[in-house]
């Protein structure tokens, strides 16, 4: 009885091992004290304002052609229907975008005239741009795109729970990402990550989990400029 009990356990997915193995880094950009200091009300409202005019440049320049890139790399695979999740991604960044130029002029933000000149944030656009190379395996760009989406829901996610103080002037960019549809969006994208990484060569597998660790380190680093750290 104990042997088929032990045959009948779930194995673990390769991201659900890494996500115990780098729970650490995971958690320091899911409850960055930028996110966190959204979530209990703490936040100087300049600060959101920085981070914004940055998201605003980082979602346009970086974040939206690396999808873009991705959702190319999913219509080349064996399993093209990847590409009708990667085509759900795309909306929720031109909705991000929509968002975005519509908060703009309540924070006396002229969006064309954003500039971006600290070493961490484009450290973080150049990771992104060096992931749209033709190169990077679709296994490695679909496990960071899951990443994003991820970190971007359990973070903002949280500012949404029960017991948040979070101000009513970001409420409504939170649920962009705290919201279910995004949950499920999440899961499908985890869902196409670990079957790709299945199929994936070890050195593929192995370039996937140091790419998941270099964008949590940058993501944590963004956010740490918005809060004036360098």
């Amino acid at each position: 009885m104990e042997k088929n009990k032990e045959a009948k356990e779930i194995k673990p997915t390769q991201i659900e091992r890494w996500l115990r193995k780098h729970k650490l880094q995971y958690t320091a950009a899911t409850r960055h004290p930028f996110v966190y200091s959204i979530h209990d009300g703490s936040i100087d409202f300049s600060s959101f304002k920085k981070w914004l005019e940055r998201e605003y440049v980082f979602v346009k320049t970086a974040l939206a052609p690396f999808a873009a890139s991705v959702l190319l790399k999913a219509w080349k695979s064996v399993d093209s229907s990847d590409v009708e999740v990667m085509l759900v991604g795309l909306g929720y960044l031109n909705d991000e975008i929509c968002w975005l130029k519509k908060e703009a002029p309540k924070w006396h933000i002229s969006l064309t005239s954003v500039v971006v000149d600290h070493k961490p944030v484009l450290d973080y656009f150049r990771f992104f741009e060096r992931l749209t190379r033709s190169d990077v395996k679709y296994a490695e760009a679909v496990t960071i795109l899951w990443a994003v989406a991820s970190v971007y829901h359990c973070g903002f996610g949280h500012c949404l729970e029960e017991g948040n103080n979070t101000p009513e002037e970001m409420k409504e960019g939170c649920k962009i990402w705290g919201n279910e549809s995004f949950k499920q969006y999440c899961q499908s994208l985890e869902n196409i990550a670990n079957a790709r990484l299945e199929e994936a060569s070890e050195e593929e597998v192995s370039k996937a989990e140091v790419l998941i660790l270099e964008f949590l380190e940058n993501v944590v680093h963004f956010w740490s400029v918005s809060l004036g750290e360098t």
